[in-house]
């Protein structure tokens, strides 16, 4: 018999997934799995469960928002198991998982898994430190992991949004040095991602056409600090119309990027707050995971 692990954040988004709990359970016994469940109770309870435990099972799912889902993608690939992941998105934003338009349905999404198809997918290394999605720093970074769990649940996407208008006003620009591919990048900036997603915290969005989540390569943006009104105005309509060719936006393909950076400055792994370093390595693991998705879905 097939075995599933399921693990649950019990605490994610608006604790949906709480109620339809049976019936998640009861589609995974249907579809003849021998099915076990665990619970977080802290941060990294997800990654200990994967990896202690990824070689008795078939399939692991995690069930909780997009940090749940980093935990449980670090525990497997630490694993060094082969087995596949599927996702139940139940957190306030779940980035990762609108860009793979997984069903924001809980029990439609068990169906897709039990009936889905594994899907390879890039997952980055930030020194070391495992992300499924996007690092990011400046404008917004410290509202992903600072705005309180209640008002995210209320409000979703608009909660981030709202926590980070609060940091415009002290927002000082972070100046770094990047190197890739395509040489080497510098000056002061007022946000910057690295991701391998087509949403970044509910605030960024970008366009299917830019991205491929098992090509290799992550999308990086940089926005440059303005000087002025009307420099702000260019940003924030570059933005609005995903235009990236503008002169206060860089936006390239790389599969490895060295970062030189004030070690006081905090970045966001997936939502979650990672602490700064002076020197950054961030790399893609190209292929690095199985996803269960909708069989139609698969790329």
């Amino acid at each position: 018999m097939k075995r599933v692990l399921i693990i649950l954040n019990p605490c994610a988004g608006t604790k949906q997934a709480n109620k339809y709990f049976v019936d998640i359970i009861d589609i995974f016994c249907r579809a003849g799995y021998e099915t076990v469940a665990a619970t977080t109770e802290k941060r990294g309870d997800g990654t200990e469960f994967a990896r202690s435990r990824a070689k008795d099972f078939d399939l692991i799912v995690c069930i909780g928002g997009d940090g749940t889902f980093n935990e449980v993608i670090a525990g497997v690939i630490e694993s060094g198991e082969d087995v596949p992941i599927g996702y139940i998105p139940a957190g306030s934003t779940n980035d990762f998982a609108n860009s793979l338009s997984l069903s924001k349905n809980v029990v439609q999404a068990a169906r897709d898994i039990v009936g889905g198809v594994p899907r390879s997918l890039d997952i980055g290394c930030f020194n070391g430190r495992y992300f499924s999605y996007v690092a990011s720093f400046g404008a917004f970074t410290r509202a992903s992991y600072e705005a309180p769990q209640s008002i995210k649940n209320a409000l979703g996407h608009l909660a981030y949004i709202l926590e980070g208008i609060k940091d415009i006003p002290s927002i000082r620009p972070e100046k770094i040095r990047l190197k890739m591919e395509q040489g080497v990048y510098g000056g002061d900036y007022l946000f910057g991602a690295v991701s391998n997603s087509t949403s970044v915290g509910g605030i960024l969005t970008l366009s299917d056409e830019l991205v491929d989540m098992n090509d290799g390569m992550f999308e990086v943006l940089l926005i440059k600090s303005p000087s002025n009104i009307l420099e702000l105005n260019q940003i924030l309509l570059a933005l609005t119309k995903q235009n990236y060719q503008s002169p206060m936006i860089s936006f390239f393909n790389s599969s490895e990027v060295e970062i030189t950076a004030d070690p006081s400055m905090p970045w966001t792994l997936d939502g979650e707050y990672q602490e700064g370093s002076e020197a950054i390595t961030i790399k893609n693991l190209h292929g690095a995971i199985k996803l269960m998705v909708p069989e139609d879905d698969e790329k």
